[in-house]
C-alpha cells in the first residue's frame, strides 16, 4: 500500500519552513543595514582596517619592548619611526637601481618598438608604415575627440592618489595609537559593557585581534615565498634589476590581484626591453606558474593552516569578496571569512550543551563521595 501524506505533518512543516523563512528574511535584512552603514562610513572604516593590518604586523616588536620596561609611548613611537624607515628603505630599494638604469631602459624601450615594427612590416601580417601612420593619426584623433573624458579620468585618478595618501597617513597615526594604548582597550570595553556582553565580546575582540595577526604573518610568507622563486627565475634568466624586482614582488603581494599582475607586468617589460622577446616570453612563463602555485596551492595552504579556514574557503572567498567589492574585497575576504569563523565557533562554545560523563566511567571514589 502506497503511504499517503499526513495533513497534520504537511501543516506542521510549512510553519516551520515559514518561520525559518521569516527569521533568516529578518537576519538578511538586519545583515544588509549593517553592510549599508558601513559604506557610508567608509571613509574612516577603511583607515581604521589598514591600521589594523598595520598593527598586527608591528605589534611584536613593541610587545618586546614593552617588556623590557620600555614605556608605552617610547616603545610605539620607535616602532613607528622603524616601520617608516623600513618602508622607505624598500621603497628606495626600488626606486635607486631603477633610476640609475633608467637610460639604459629606455633605449631598450626605444629599441623593442623599433623591432616590432620591423617585425610587424614581415610576414605574416606585412603591415606597412603608410598603415602605421593612419593608426596613428586615428588614434590621435580619437585621442582629441574624448579630451574630456581623458581629463575627467585624470582628475579622478588625482583624487584617488590624494585619498590613499590621505587613507596611509591616518593609518599610521592610528597604528601609533594602537601599539601606545592597544592594551588599554579591552579591559576599558569590558567596563562599558552590561551582564554577559562584557564577557563575551572582548573574548570574541581577542581572538579575532589572534585571527588577523595570523592573517597579516601568513600573507608575508606568501609574498617571501613568491619574491624568492620569482627572483630565482628572473637570475637564471639574467634579467637586471632582479633584487629590486623581488622586493616588488613580496610588497604587491598584500594587494591580491592586482600586485601580482602589477609585479608581473613589471618584470616582463623590463625582460623585454633588456634582454629580449624569449627572455620576456620566459619571465611571463615563470610568473605564472608561480602566481598559479601561490593562488592554488601555497595561499589557501598556509592560509588555511594559520587560520582555521580549509582551502577551500579561502578560494571561495577571494572569489566572493572580488566579485563584490573589487580589489577591496579581494584583501578583506580571508580575514573577514576567519573573523566570521571567530565568532561562529564562540556562538558554538556557548550554546552547545556540555556532555555528561558516562555512569560506567565514574570510579568508586568518585560515587562514594556522591553518596
Amino acid at each position: 500500500m502506497s503511504a499517503t501524506l499526513s495533513s497534520t505533518k504537511s501543516r506542521a512543516a510549512l510553519r516551520v519552513s515559514a518561520r525559518v523563512s521569516g527569521e533568516l528574511l529578518i537576519v538578511l535584512v538586519m545583515a544588509a543595514v549593517v553592510v549599508w552603514t558601513l559604506g557610508r562610513m567608509w571613509s574612516v572604516i577603511w583607515p581604521l582596517i589598514v591600521g589594523l593590518l598595520l598593527t598586527t604586523l608591528t605589534w611584536p616588536l613593541a610587545r618586546y619592548l614593552r617588556r623590557r620596561g620600555w614605556p608605552p609611548a617610547l616603545a610605539a613611537s620607535v616602532v613607528t619611526v622603524l616601520f617608516l624607515l623600513v618602508a622607505a628603505g624598500v621603497a628606495a630599494l626600488i626606486a635607486v637601481p631603477v633610476a640609475s638604469q633608467s637610460g639604459e631602459l629606455a633605449d631598450g624601450v626605444v629599441e623593442g618598438i623599433q623591432k616590432l615594427r620591423e617585425w610587424a612590416s614581415g610576414p605574416p601580417l606585412n603591415i606597412g608604415d603608410d598603415q602605421i601612420a593612419g593608426a596613428s593619426d586615428s588614434a590621435a584623433a580619437r585621442i582629441q575627440d574624448s579630451i574630456g573624458s581623458m581629463v575627467t579620468t585624470v582628475v579622478t585618478g588625482v583624487s584617488t592618489v590624494v585619498n590613499g595618501v590621505v587613507t596611509a597617513v591616518l593609518a599610521v597615526f592610528l597604528m601609533f595609537f594602537m601599539l601606545k594604548d592597544g592594551p588599554r582597550f579591552l579591559p576599558w570595553l569590558a567596563r562599558q559593557l552590561p551582564g554577559r556582553l562584557a564577557t563575551d565580546v572582548p573574548t570574541v575582540a581577542e581572538r579575532g585581534w589572534r585571527t588577523l595577526g595570523e592573517f597579516v604573518r601568513s600573507q608575508a610568507y606568501v609574498g617571501l615565498l613568491d619574491a624568492v622563486l620569482i627572483g630565482i627565475g628572473l637570475w637564471i634568466v639574467g634579467v637586471p634589476l632582479v633584487l629590486p624586482l623581488a622586493v616588488l614582488t613580496f610588497v604587491s603581494a598584500f594587494v591580491p590581484i592586482v600586485g601580482a599582475l602589477f609585479a608581473g607586468f613589471v618584470a616582463v617589460l623590463i625582460a623585454l626591453v633588456s634582454n629580449g622577446l624569449t627572455d620576456a616570453l620566459i619571465v611571463l612563463a615563470i610568473i605564472v606558474v608561480v602566481q598559479q602555485l601561490e593562488g592554488n596551492v601555497f595561499q589557501p595552504m598556509i592560509q588555511s593552516r594559520g587560520l582555521g579556514l580549509h582551502a577551500a574557503v579561502v578560494l571561495l572567498a577571494v572569489t566572493l569578496g572580488g566579485s563584490l567589492a573589487g580589489i577591496v574585497g579581494s584583501l578583506l575576504a580571508v580575514p573577514t571569512a576567519a573573523l566570521i569563523a571567530v565568532v561562529w565557533n564562540y556562538l558554538r562554545e556557548q550554546l552547545s550543551v556540555p556532555q555528561q560523563e558516562p555512569e560506567s566511567q565514574v570510579t568508586p571514589s568518585a560515587a562514594g563521595l556522591q553518596v
